[in-house]
């Protein structure tokens, strides 16, 4: 697949700050990075924006813990992250955040202009409320079995296991979640979105948009045939955008509701950062735009659904979602990630094991595409040790050091062997296949091929030993390391988009000039070369001990120790 040129916008999920995020969170932000940096070799204009969720019941709940406001919590966290996210080279064109006041005036006029069409009206609604607390117990704060599948702990808004979306009053055998008891029954006022009125449209999209994913319009197709019901978009709690409809004081709007406006507003910053505010409107509206979403798979009803029927319901040319990518769940040790039972990785002690080049690989590697992927520690080690050292490392250093061996300088062969030129074809087949996978946002089967040139390189040189042919004859022995170097500089661009650092150190040993990844790639991957000048020679990556598996635990406990030490005081445990 080629990509016509256009305007793209990319975004992610915007991560919950009540806390640093853990690895399945990162997911979809360095997924994203790796798809904004291969739409921009390919020549692409692109803005990547996301942001943090600062207004969700979860930061309610450990500011509550942790007897402060929200907002002392949500700014230290925010903070820290965007430290976090520039060790793992993610770059954003905006990372934003819900308490943006750009945000929150697109929000109120978004949702009044909805309310002013007609798709908005009140009534009373039945919420659980915690006597003990004295509150309405919305979304987070109310836990149950789910009707459907059975799933102990379902949130009063979805359920974690089947993904369904819930209203509190289904949840079995219900309890608030800040003190525990069973909560009563009471009536209450709230703003709905009459949904129902965009289904017609919705539905028409859905099943027109070739580029969705299988399970993201089967999922969507099946939700909305069995009927939209209106949904509530205000909450009672304080910490939130104030709702801005006539009588809705002391109300805020939903988090999700609020959240997925969140790709405008953020885009509408990012043009107001840049002296060109008016510009957001022809990347949202323009005919030749398009948006892309990296999610979870449990928020696939937000973005399949409640994005594009918020942008229906405006009755402005929006553009609807091009593609969702939706990812299943990434386990830890086959279990699910979880802070209160200190199950899992999180970033910042990540990175104390490895730096962010490294995390990024493991984690295309890892990227759970197709089905739930289980990140092992030993897993971690065959990667790093394996592919990243012995599969592309190798390859690399052992073919710039017979280079060196010539005395560094290479020019391009009048001919080549017939052999030399069959694993070139071979090494351009492959590339092809991973830009294709690339397209498609299958980035780890577009890791495979980038793992495939590396092995069919260390297959040449083995087969045609230019080592040997450095004493017996040196003009074959240029021909050899000349189709060598070809491939390790296709492997160059190919990594740029996961290992930038790597790509560009891969560059410079080359000899090459410029930044290669800012460097468009042609038709044949790269711009035709006709000499390389090798001057040193260095190892691309480091290898974990020999012990690592045997010490993990350790490692891990160390890791946390330093991750905590570093974190502002708020965020400590």
């Amino acid at each position: 697949m080629h990509l016509d040129m256009a305007r793209f916008i990319v975004t992610a999920a915007w991560p919950y700050v009540n806390y640093i995020p853990h690895l399945g969170t990162v997911i979809h932000l360095i997924s994203a990075d790796v798809y904004t940096r291969y739409l921009k070799l390919r020549g692409h204009e692109v803005v990547y924006v996301t942001g943090s969720d600062e207004h969700g019941t979860p930061i309610e709940l450990e500011a509550r813990r942790k007897g402060v406001e929200p907002r002392v919590l949500t700014d230290a966290v925010h903070k820290r992250d965007l430290e976090l996210f520039s060790e793992f080279g993610i770059e954003f064109s905006n990372y934003s955040r819900t308490e943006s006041p750009t945000h929150k005036e697109f929000v109120k006029a978004f949702m009044s202009e909805l309310y002013d069409k007609g798709y908005i009206f009140e009534q009373d609604e039945v919420l659980p409320y915690c006597e003990f607390d004295k509150i309405f117990l919305p979304d987070r704060f109310v836990e149950g079995k789910c009707p459907y599948c059975g799933y102990e702990r379902a949130r009063g808004d979805q359920c974690d296991e089947c993904g369904r979306l819930l209203h509190p009053t289904e949840l079995i055998n219900p309890r608030c979640t800040l003190c525990g008891t069973k909560p009563v029954y009471k009536v209450t006022r709230h703003w709905f979105i009459d949904l129902g009125r965009v289904k017609d449209k919705l539905l028409a999209w859905l099943k027109s948009n070739g580029e969705l994913q299988d399970n993201v319009r089967e999922y969507s197709l099946n939700w909305v045939t069995q009927g939209l019901k209106p949904r509530s978009i205000t909450r009672d709690t304080p910490w939130g955008i104030e709702a801005p409809f006539p009588g809705a004081q002391e109300k805020t709007i939903y988090v999700w509701f609020d959240a997925l406006l969140g790709y405008i507003s953020a885009t509408i910053e990012y043009f107001e950062m840049i002296g060109a505010r008016d510009e957001w409107v022809k990347w949202w509206m323009g005919g030749d735009s398009k948006t892309l979403y990296f999610i979870g798979k449990d928020n696939i009803p937000f973005h399949s659904i409640i994005l594009p029927a918020l942008l229906l319901a405006s009755e402005k040319p929006y553009n609807l979602p091009w593609r969702i990518s939706a990812t299943e769940y990434l386990l830890y040790e086959g279990k699910h990630f979880s802070k209160s039972r200190r199950i899992g990785i999180w970033i910042d002690e990540a990175l104390e094991i490895v730096p962010g080049e490294y995390w990024r690989w493991v984690i295309v590697r890892l990227r759970p595409e197709i089905r739930d992927q289980n990140f092992t520690w030993s897993e971690f080690y065959r990667i790093i040790n394996t592919e990243l050292n012995d599969d592309i490392g190798n390859y690399v250093n052992r073919t710039l050091t017979l280079v060196l061996r010539i005395g560094g300088m290479l020019t391009k062969p009048l001919e080549l062997s017939k052999r030399d030129e069959d694993t070139l074809r071979e090494a351009k087949s492959l590339a092809f296949k991973a830009i294709d996978a690339y397209d498609n946002i299958r980035l780890k089967q577009a890791s495979e091929y980038i793992l495939e040139i590396a092995r069919l390189g260390n297959k040449y040189l083995n087969e045609r030993e230019p080592w040997s042919l450095i004493k017996a004859n040196l003009e074959e022995a240029s021909k050899a390391l000349w189709t060598a170097t070809l491939i390790v500089k296709i492997l160059a661009h190919l990594i740029a988009p996961i290992m930038p650092k790597a790509a560009q150190k891969l560059w410079s040993m080359l000899g090459l000039e410029g930044d290669v990844n800012k460097i468009v790639w042609d038709e044949e991957l790269y711009k035709e070369t006709n000499q390389f000048n090798i001057r040193r020679v260095e190892p691309l990556f480091t290898k974990l001990p020999p012990d690592f598996l045997d010490k993990v635990e350790s490692i891990i406990e160390e890791a946390r120790r330093k991750a905590a030490l570093k974190r502002p005081h708020i965020i400590r445990e």
